[in-house]
């Protein structure tokens, strides 16, 4: 068996399905982290660098040696890494793995060494206060309202952004706003219900200090992101100082990349996200590390099905996983490029696993052509601060 051919969809809103064939004629599905937002015609730069790794080392080969494709892959460029390369890696890598999985019948956690749980948990995000025009009470109370929907739905944990934009060093009304949208999410939701925290990179150092400490009394399951990818070197002594849970990720692409925050002790809970980080191979080789530093997982996923079902592979098979983000989950478009939607059975606040060959879904081919290529157009412009410099966003 060797695979013979690929196709790598565009799909709404933006994101990347990943097909590719063998020569028994068999399929499998990835996804591919778009990255770098893009306009009009443009196109995504990993849509290049899946062309090109295809071409070079995958096609012709025999799709079941995983790891030595894996390598080739990723060693093959001398400036190798970073979001673009891994992403590409990651979506062909997922789509490897369900060839493996279906071609011996068996679900790819069986073949990572067998589930360590029956389910995962599952959080929903609570969003309807990120509209800055909102005045501070009404935005509190509609998070509160909307997290209390999401718990009476079934779910056990709820995840929010507690901040705008903010200045370098910033009011003491920023930390005062973030502090009242979350008391009123605890209060809503009661204390047996999780509330994690995202920042998304945007404080700095110091304003990051100031909220941690504002929101502590409010029990976060974690905070995300407390600082840019950039400044994880920081991360150590924002840890130190806090009984709050650490989580970061999403942005890191490779085990090597979170080796100093596992080795300061400066994260609780890393975030790598299975289609950004090398795809399967690579996350759970995250995980077993982050195991021998009593270090949970949960994994960053806020794309399509074929990302999350590779996820819950990971979290399958990995003792550490702790929670699994999902954005999808009652998204009738999101659902509709699957022919078995229900894989995503939720029970309350978990996800039963995928119990199907491969990754367990089975991917709608008409529905995805008939998708491909429309309404994908996004222009994420930054973040301006009141004195008219660029900011986190």
């Amino acid at each position: 068996m060797e695979v013979t051919s690929y196709e790598l969809y565009a799909v709404p809103p933006r994101w990347q399905l990943l097909k590719l064939e063998t020569s028994d004629g068999r399929v499998g599905w990835g996804e591919v982290y778009t990255k770098w937002h893009f306009t009009g015609d443009s196109q995504p730069a990993t849509a290049n660098a899946v062309d090109q790794l295809m071409h070079q080392y995958v096609l012709g080969e025999d799709p079941s040696a995983i790891e030595r494709l894996w390598q080739a892959m990723y060693r093959s460029s001398f400036y190798r890494g970073g979001s673009v390369q891994m992403s590409a890696i990651a979506g062909i890598d997922e789509a490897l793995w369900d060839l493996k999985g279906n071609a011996a019948g068996l679900p790819v956690y069986e073949l990572l060494g067998g589930p360590a749980r029956d389910r995962i948990r599952v959080y929903q995000h609570v969003r309807s206060h990120g509209d800055v025009s909102l005045e501070a009470s009404e935005a509190t109370g509609r998070a509160a309202a909307e997290a209390r929907e999401h718990v009476d739905a079934g779910y056990t944990a709820v995840k929010l952004v507690p901040t705008d934009g903010l200045e370098l060093v910033d009011t003491p009304s920023a930390v005062e706003r973030a502090a009242e949208v979350v008391g009123a999410v605890r209060e809503a939701v009661g204390p047996d219900v999780d509330v994690a925290l995202d920042f998304h990179g945007r404080a700095s150092k110091a304003m990051a200090a100031r909220l941690v400490d504002a929101l502590e009394p409010f029990d976060p399951m974690f905070v995300e992101e407390p600082l840019a990818p950039e400044q994880v070197g920081e991360m150590d002594r924002l840890a130190a100082r806090t009984s709050v849970p650490i989580a970061t990720g999403e942005r890191l692409y490779s085990r090597w990349e979170f080796r100093p925050l596992l080795e300061a002790d400066a994260v609780d809970v890393v975030q790598p996200d299975v289609s950004s980080a090398g795809g399967i191979t690579e996350t759970k080789k995250i995980a077993d590390m982050a195991e021998t530093y009593d270090v949970s997982i949960a994994p960053h996923c806020p794309i399509g099905p074929v990302a999350l079902a590779a996820s819950l592979h990971v979290d399958a098979a990995a003792p550490n996983a702790l929670i699994q983000e999902q954005t999808i989950l009652e998204d009738d478009r999101a659902m509709s490029y699957l022919r078995n939607p229900d894989v995503f059975e939720r029970t309350g606040g978990f996800l039963e696993l995928p119990d199907g060959p491969g990754l367990g879904i089975d991917v709608d081919e008409d529905r995805v052509r008939e998708l491909a290529g429309t309404d994908l157009a996004f222009d994420r412009s930054p973040g301006y601060r009141a004195d008219g410099s660029v900011g986190e966003r």
